[in-house]
Protein backbone atom coordinates (compact mmCIF):
# COMPACT_ATOMS: atom_id res chain seq x y z
CA UNK A 1 0.00 0.00 0.00
CA UNK A 2 2.70 2.32 0.92
CA UNK A 3 4.38 1.83 -2.53
CA UNK A 4 0.50 2.81 -4.13
CA UNK A 5 0.72 6.11 -2.09
CA UNK A 6 3.66 6.72 -3.01
CA UNK A 7 3.14 6.42 -7.05
CA UNK A 8 -0.36 7.81 -6.54
CA UNK A 9 1.15 10.84 -4.91
CA UNK A 10 3.52 11.37 -8.05
CA UNK A 11 0.79 11.07 -10.10
CA UNK A 12 -1.24 13.94 -8.08
CA UNK A 13 1.57 16.11 -8.73
CA UNK A 14 2.01 15.23 -12.60
CA UNK A 15 -1.68 16.53 -12.91
CA UNK A 16 -1.11 19.48 -10.93
CA UNK A 17 1.55 21.27 -12.86
CA UNK A 18 0.31 19.91 -15.79
CA UNK A 19 -3.35 21.45 -14.70
CA UNK A 20 -1.42 24.68 -13.93
CA UNK A 21 0.18 25.38 -16.97
CA UNK A 22 -2.34 24.88 -19.96
CA UNK A 23 -4.60 27.65 -18.06
CA UNK A 24 -3.99 31.13 -19.67
CA UNK A 25 -3.73 34.36 -17.66
CA UNK A 26 -6.88 36.59 -17.54
CA UNK A 27 -7.19 40.19 -16.62
CA UNK A 28 -9.65 42.19 -14.25
CA UNK A 29 -10.48 44.96 -13.47
CA UNK A 30 -9.65 46.69 -10.26
CA UNK A 31 -9.84 50.67 -9.03
CA UNK A 32 -6.27 50.15 -9.56
CA UNK A 33 -6.55 49.13 -13.01
CA UNK A 34 -6.45 45.93 -14.65
CA UNK A 35 -4.68 43.50 -13.30
CA UNK A 36 -3.00 40.28 -14.52
CA UNK A 37 -4.34 36.77 -12.76
CA UNK A 38 -2.40 33.51 -13.86
CA UNK A 39 -2.73 30.17 -12.11
CA UNK A 40 0.04 28.72 -10.48
CA UNK A 41 -1.34 25.69 -9.67
CA UNK A 42 -4.58 23.77 -9.95
CA UNK A 43 -6.22 20.43 -9.46
CA UNK A 44 -5.97 21.18 -5.14
CA UNK A 45 -8.22 19.22 -3.34
CA UNK A 46 -10.15 21.89 -1.05
CA UNK A 47 -6.45 24.09 -0.48
CA UNK A 48 -6.05 25.86 2.69
CA UNK A 49 -3.11 28.41 3.13
CA UNK A 50 -0.01 28.83 1.71
CA UNK A 51 3.38 30.26 2.08
CA UNK A 52 6.53 31.27 1.06
CA UNK A 53 10.52 29.79 0.85
CA UNK A 54 13.43 31.80 0.88
CA UNK A 55 14.35 29.29 -2.41
CA UNK A 56 11.21 30.47 -4.69
CA UNK A 57 8.92 27.72 -4.01
CA UNK A 58 6.14 28.06 -1.43
CA UNK A 59 3.87 25.54 0.27
CA UNK A 60 0.40 24.75 0.08
CA UNK A 61 -2.16 22.83 2.48
CA UNK A 62 -5.06 21.11 1.63
CA UNK A 63 -7.52 19.88 4.14
CA UNK A 64 -7.91 16.55 4.26
CA UNK A 65 -3.99 16.10 5.34
CA UNK A 66 -1.63 17.02 2.15
CA UNK A 67 1.17 19.66 1.76
CA UNK A 68 2.77 20.19 -1.46
CA UNK A 69 6.01 21.58 -2.04
CA UNK A 70 6.22 23.25 -5.28
CA UNK A 71 9.29 24.64 -7.20
CA UNK A 72 9.76 25.63 -10.85
CA UNK A 73 6.44 24.51 -11.73
CA UNK A 74 6.86 21.43 -9.82
CA UNK A 75 4.37 19.84 -7.34
CA UNK A 76 6.01 17.33 -4.90
CA UNK A 77 3.93 15.40 -1.83
CA UNK A 78 5.50 16.25 1.52
CA UNK A 79 6.01 13.12 3.83
CA UNK A 80 6.28 13.17 7.28
CA UNK A 81 3.00 15.41 8.02
CA UNK A 82 1.00 14.79 11.19
CA UNK A 83 -2.30 13.16 11.56
CA UNK A 84 -5.45 15.08 10.99
CA UNK A 85 -8.72 14.88 11.98
CA UNK A 86 -10.95 15.38 8.36
CA UNK A 87 -14.18 16.04 9.31
CA UNK A 88 -16.42 18.87 8.60
CA UNK A 89 -14.18 22.47 9.20
CA UNK A 90 -11.09 20.21 10.74
CA UNK A 91 -8.46 19.03 8.74
CA UNK A 92 -4.56 20.38 7.79
CA UNK A 93 -5.00 23.99 8.08
CA UNK A 94 -2.61 26.89 8.00
CA UNK A 95 1.36 26.91 7.09
CA UNK A 96 3.82 29.55 8.63
CA UNK A 97 7.70 29.33 7.10
CA UNK A 98 9.92 30.58 9.81
CA UNK A 99 11.67 33.79 9.25
CA UNK A 100 14.64 32.56 10.33
CA UNK A 101 14.31 29.32 7.89
CA UNK A 102 17.48 29.96 6.08
CA UNK A 103 19.56 28.74 9.47
CA UNK A 104 16.26 26.13 10.82
CA UNK A 105 14.80 24.89 8.16
CA UNK A 106 11.57 25.22 10.35
CA UNK A 107 7.82 25.12 9.58
CA UNK A 108 4.54 25.25 11.49
CA UNK A 109 1.41 23.69 10.37
CA UNK A 110 -2.07 24.23 12.20
CA UNK A 111 -4.45 21.49 12.04
CA UNK A 112 -7.87 19.46 13.64
CA UNK A 113 -6.03 16.42 15.71
CA UNK A 114 -8.15 13.93 17.51
CA UNK A 115 -9.07 14.64 21.50
CA UNK A 116 -10.70 12.17 23.68
CA UNK A 117 -13.85 11.90 21.23
CA UNK A 118 -13.30 14.56 19.66
CA UNK A 119 -10.89 16.97 17.90
CA UNK A 120 -9.36 20.52 18.71
CA UNK A 121 -7.01 23.05 17.03
CA UNK A 122 -2.99 22.11 17.21
CA UNK A 123 0.16 23.46 16.33
CA UNK A 124 3.52 21.61 15.22
CA UNK A 125 6.67 22.61 14.15
CA UNK A 126 9.34 20.52 11.99
CA UNK A 127 12.00 20.67 9.73
CA UNK A 128 11.28 20.91 6.24
CA UNK A 129 14.01 18.67 3.95
CA UNK A 130 13.06 20.57 0.87
CA UNK A 131 15.27 17.74 -1.62
CA UNK A 132 13.13 15.05 0.35
CA UNK A 133 10.08 16.50 -0.34
CA UNK A 134 10.08 15.69 3.87
CA UNK A 135 9.20 17.07 7.27
CA UNK A 136 11.48 16.19 9.58
CA UNK A 137 11.84 15.57 13.86
CA UNK A 138 8.16 16.55 13.68
CA UNK A 139 6.70 18.17 17.41
CA UNK A 140 3.05 18.85 18.13
CA UNK A 141 3.89 21.99 20.72
CA UNK A 142 0.31 23.08 21.59
CA UNK A 143 -3.04 21.42 21.91
CA UNK A 144 -5.91 23.73 22.42
CA UNK A 145 -8.20 22.52 25.72
CA UNK A 146 -10.46 21.30 26.09
CA UNK A 147 -11.68 19.31 22.56
CA UNK A 148 -14.99 18.99 21.35
CA UNK A 149 -17.50 16.65 19.21
CA UNK A 150 -18.16 19.18 16.58
CA UNK A 151 -16.69 20.02 13.31
CA UNK A 152 -16.44 23.78 13.24
CA UNK A 153 -14.82 26.57 14.16
CA UNK A 154 -11.36 25.70 14.25
CA UNK A 155 -9.47 28.94 13.52
CA UNK A 156 -6.82 28.71 12.81
CA UNK A 157 -3.98 30.69 11.41
CA UNK A 158 -0.14 31.37 12.80
CA UNK A 159 1.53 34.22 12.52
CA UNK A 160 5.05 34.92 13.97
CA UNK A 161 5.59 38.45 15.81
CA UNK A 162 8.77 40.43 15.04
CA UNK A 163 10.13 39.33 18.14
CA UNK A 164 9.71 35.43 17.54
CA UNK A 165 6.53 34.86 19.36
CA UNK A 166 3.80 33.08 17.95
CA UNK A 167 -0.02 34.09 17.92
CA UNK A 168 -2.32 31.40 17.19
CA UNK A 169 -6.32 31.94 16.35
CA UNK A 170 -8.78 30.01 17.64
CA UNK A 171 -12.39 29.32 16.92
CA UNK A 172 -14.71 28.59 20.09
CA UNK A 173 -15.85 25.64 18.28
CA UNK A 174 -19.25 26.02 18.42
CA UNK A 175 -19.99 26.52 21.62
CA UNK A 176 -20.30 30.57 21.86
CA UNK A 177 -20.00 30.62 25.67
CA UNK A 178 -16.74 29.47 25.69
CA UNK A 179 -14.88 32.24 24.16
CA UNK A 180 -16.05 33.75 27.55
CA UNK A 181 -14.48 31.20 29.48
CA UNK A 182 -10.63 31.86 30.14
CA UNK A 183 -10.52 28.46 31.89
CA UNK A 184 -10.89 27.29 27.77
CA UNK A 185 -8.37 28.26 25.08
CA UNK A 186 -11.43 27.88 23.13
CA UNK A 187 -12.84 31.34 21.41
CA UNK A 188 -9.39 33.26 21.79
CA UNK A 189 -6.19 34.14 20.14
CA UNK A 190 -3.02 32.78 22.06
CA UNK A 191 0.55 33.94 22.53
CA UNK A 192 3.05 31.17 22.66
CA UNK A 193 6.71 30.75 22.60
CA UNK A 194 8.80 29.31 20.01
CA UNK A 195 8.58 26.03 22.04
CA UNK A 196 4.75 26.19 22.55
CA UNK A 197 4.95 27.47 25.81
CA UNK A 198 3.28 30.73 27.19
CA UNK A 199 5.40 33.51 27.99
CA UNK A 200 5.49 34.83 31.68
CA UNK A 201 4.30 38.05 30.26
CA UNK A 202 1.39 37.03 28.90
CA UNK A 203 -2.07 39.06 30.58
CA UNK A 204 -3.55 36.18 32.65
CA UNK A 205 -0.01 34.32 33.19
CA UNK A 206 -0.34 33.14 36.48
CA UNK A 207 -3.53 33.95 37.55
CA UNK A 208 -5.73 31.35 39.18
CA UNK A 209 -8.25 29.35 36.43
CA UNK A 210 -7.25 31.10 33.54
CA UNK A 211 -5.23 29.71 30.54
CA UNK A 212 -1.61 31.45 30.36
CA UNK A 213 -1.49 31.25 26.78
CA UNK A 214 -4.68 33.48 26.10
CA UNK A 215 -3.43 36.97 24.67
CA UNK A 216 -7.52 37.89 23.45
CA UNK A 217 -10.24 35.91 23.86
CA UNK A 218 -14.21 37.01 23.14
CA UNK A 219 -13.95 35.37 19.65
CA UNK A 220 -16.28 33.87 17.30
CA UNK A 221 -13.83 32.11 14.55
CA UNK A 222 -10.89 34.41 13.83
CA UNK A 223 -9.69 32.21 10.56
CA UNK A 224 -7.25 35.30 8.69
CA UNK A 225 -4.63 37.18 10.58
CA UNK A 226 -2.05 39.53 9.41
CA UNK A 227 0.53 41.98 10.91
CA UNK A 228 0.80 45.36 9.98
CA UNK A 229 3.91 47.52 8.56
CA UNK A 230 4.40 48.78 12.64
CA UNK A 231 3.79 44.62 13.58
CA UNK A 232 0.39 45.25 15.21
CA UNK A 233 -1.74 41.95 15.17
CA UNK A 234 -5.32 42.54 13.33
CA UNK A 235 -7.70 39.46 12.73
CA UNK A 236 -10.53 38.88 10.87
CA UNK A 237 -13.24 36.47 12.48
CA UNK A 238 -16.61 34.60 11.65
CA UNK A 239 -20.34 36.62 13.14
CA UNK A 240 -23.16 34.90 12.67
CA UNK A 241 -25.63 36.16 9.92
CA UNK A 242 -24.18 39.63 10.20
CA UNK A 243 -21.16 40.52 11.75
CA UNK A 244 -18.51 39.57 10.55
CA UNK A 245 -15.52 41.52 12.49
CA UNK A 246 -11.57 42.70 11.77
CA UNK A 247 -10.02 43.62 15.15
CA UNK A 248 -7.23 45.38 15.99
CA UNK A 249 -5.78 42.90 18.13
CA UNK A 250 -4.71 44.07 21.82
CA UNK A 251 -3.24 42.25 25.11
CA UNK A 252 -5.58 41.04 26.87
CA UNK A 253 -8.71 42.62 25.16
CA UNK A 254 -12.45 40.50 24.97
CA UNK A 255 -13.94 41.27 21.74
CA UNK A 256 -17.04 39.97 23.12
CA UNK A 257 -18.28 37.33 21.61
CA UNK A 258 -21.32 35.99 22.67
CA UNK A 259 -22.28 38.93 24.82
CA UNK A 260 -22.16 41.75 22.13
CA UNK A 261 -22.32 41.20 18.40
CA UNK A 262 -23.28 43.29 14.95
CA UNK A 263 -25.32 40.57 13.55
CA UNK A 264 -27.91 37.76 14.15
CA UNK A 265 -28.59 33.93 15.25
CA UNK A 266 -29.06 32.30 12.00
CA UNK A 267 -32.50 31.77 13.57
CA UNK A 268 -32.83 35.32 13.30
CA UNK A 269 -33.14 35.82 17.29
CA UNK A 270 -30.96 38.49 18.67
CA UNK A 271 -27.66 37.44 19.91
CA UNK A 272 -26.32 38.59 23.55
CA UNK A 273 -26.84 42.23 24.89
CA UNK A 274 -26.60 44.07 21.88
CA UNK A 275 -23.68 45.98 19.86
CA UNK A 276 -21.69 47.80 23.23
CA UNK A 277 -21.35 46.84 26.46
CA UNK A 278 -17.96 48.60 28.57
CA UNK A 279 -14.98 46.44 29.10
CA UNK A 280 -15.29 45.00 25.41
CA UNK A 281 -13.85 46.02 22.34
CA UNK A 282 -15.90 47.38 19.35
CA UNK A 283 -14.40 46.12 15.57
CA UNK A 284 -12.90 48.14 13.55
CA UNK A 285 -14.93 47.31 10.78
CA UNK A 286 -18.03 44.63 10.23
CA UNK A 287 -19.71 43.07 7.43
CA UNK A 288 -23.46 42.92 7.42
CA UNK A 289 -24.61 40.55 5.40
CA UNK A 290 -21.98 38.41 6.41
CA UNK A 291 -18.95 38.06 3.96
CA UNK A 292 -18.09 34.71 5.81
CA UNK A 293 -13.61 36.43 5.67
CA UNK A 294 -11.34 33.77 6.15
CA UNK A 295 -7.49 34.76 5.41
CA UNK A 296 -6.28 38.33 5.26
CA UNK A 297 -3.26 40.11 4.47
CA UNK A 298 -1.84 43.80 4.88
CA UNK A 299 -0.36 45.31 1.49
CA UNK A 300 3.04 46.64 1.34
CA UNK A 301 2.41 48.55 -1.06
CA UNK A 302 5.39 46.92 -3.64
CA UNK A 303 3.74 46.61 -7.13
CA UNK A 304 0.77 48.88 -6.41
CA UNK A 305 2.13 51.85 -3.96
CA UNK A 306 -1.70 53.33 -3.82
CA UNK A 307 -2.72 49.79 -1.82
CA UNK A 308 0.30 49.92 0.87
CA UNK A 309 -1.28 49.50 3.75
CA UNK A 310 -4.74 48.25 2.79
CA UNK A 311 -6.47 44.89 3.56
CA UNK A 312 -6.72 41.97 1.50
CA UNK A 313 -9.73 39.69 2.88
CA UNK A 314 -10.83 36.19 1.07
CA UNK A 315 -14.95 36.30 1.02
CA UNK A 316 -16.15 32.80 1.68
CA UNK A 317 -19.55 33.27 0.51
CA UNK A 318 -19.55 35.92 -2.05
CA UNK A 319 -16.41 34.84 -4.18
CA UNK A 320 -14.53 38.27 -4.11
CA UNK A 321 -11.04 39.46 -2.46
CA UNK A 322 -12.14 42.52 -0.16
CA UNK A 323 -10.04 45.40 0.09
CA UNK A 324 -10.38 47.85 2.56
CA UNK A 325 -8.75 51.14 3.68
CA UNK A 326 -8.78 54.19 5.49
CA UNK A 327 -9.34 55.60 9.07
CA UNK A 328 -11.62 54.47 9.98
CA UNK A 329 -11.51 51.39 7.68
CA UNK A 330 -14.08 50.88 4.92
CA UNK A 331 -14.29 48.48 2.33
CA UNK A 332 -13.27 50.13 -0.69
CA UNK A 333 -13.84 47.46 -3.38
CA UNK A 334 -15.07 43.95 -4.13
CA UNK A 335 -12.07 42.67 -6.87
CA UNK A 336 -13.99 39.73 -8.48
CA UNK A 337 -13.79 37.26 -11.26
CA UNK A 338 -14.13 33.89 -12.16
CA UNK A 339 -11.32 32.73 -10.35
CA UNK A 340 -12.31 34.11 -6.54
CA UNK A 341 -14.68 31.43 -5.88
CA UNK A 342 -14.20 30.54 -1.67
CA UNK A 343 -10.95 32.86 -1.13
CA UNK A 344 -9.36 31.21 1.23
CA UNK A 345 -6.17 32.46 1.74
CA UNK A 346 -4.38 35.79 0.54
CA UNK A 347 -0.69 36.69 0.64
CA UNK A 348 1.70 38.74 -0.38
CA UNK A 349 4.60 37.33 -2.38
CA UNK A 350 7.96 38.42 -1.43
CA UNK A 351 8.05 40.26 -5.09
CA UNK A 352 5.11 42.60 -4.25
CA UNK A 353 2.67 39.91 -6.40
CA UNK A 354 -0.92 39.22 -4.17
CA UNK A 355 -1.30 35.39 -4.38
CA UNK A 356 -5.29 33.38 -3.16
CA UNK A 357 -6.32 30.32 -2.89
CA UNK A 358 -9.25 29.60 -3.78
CA UNK A 359 -11.39 26.60 -2.61
CA UNK A 360 -13.93 26.54 -5.44
CA UNK A 361 -11.21 26.21 -7.97
CA UNK A 362 -8.92 24.18 -6.25
CA UNK A 363 -6.58 26.58 -7.30
CA UNK A 364 -3.71 29.00 -6.26
CA UNK A 365 -3.79 32.05 -8.38
CA UNK A 366 -1.25 35.21 -8.60
CA UNK A 367 -2.09 38.49 -9.69
CA UNK A 368 0.24 41.16 -10.93
CA UNK A 369 -0.20 44.79 -12.76
CA UNK A 370 -1.90 44.43 -16.17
Amino acid sequence: MSGWNAIRGLICAVVLVLGATRIPAQTLETRAGAVRVETVLSGLDVPWALDFLPDGGFLVTQRGGVLLYVRDGRARRVAGTPAVWARGQGGLLDVTVARDFAATGEVFLTFARRQGGGASTALAVARLDTGAARLRDLRVIFQAQPGSGGGRHFGSRVIEAPDGKLFLTLGERGDAASAQDRSSHNGSILRLARDGSAPADNPFAGQQGMRPEIWSYGHRNPQGAALDATGRLWAVEHGARGGDEINRIRRGANFGWPVIAYGRHYSGAKIGEGTAKPGMEQPEFYWDPSIAPSGMMIYSGKLWPRWRGHFFVGSLKFDHISRLSGRPLQEAERIAGPQTGRVRDVIEAPDGSIWFVSQTRGAVFRMTPG
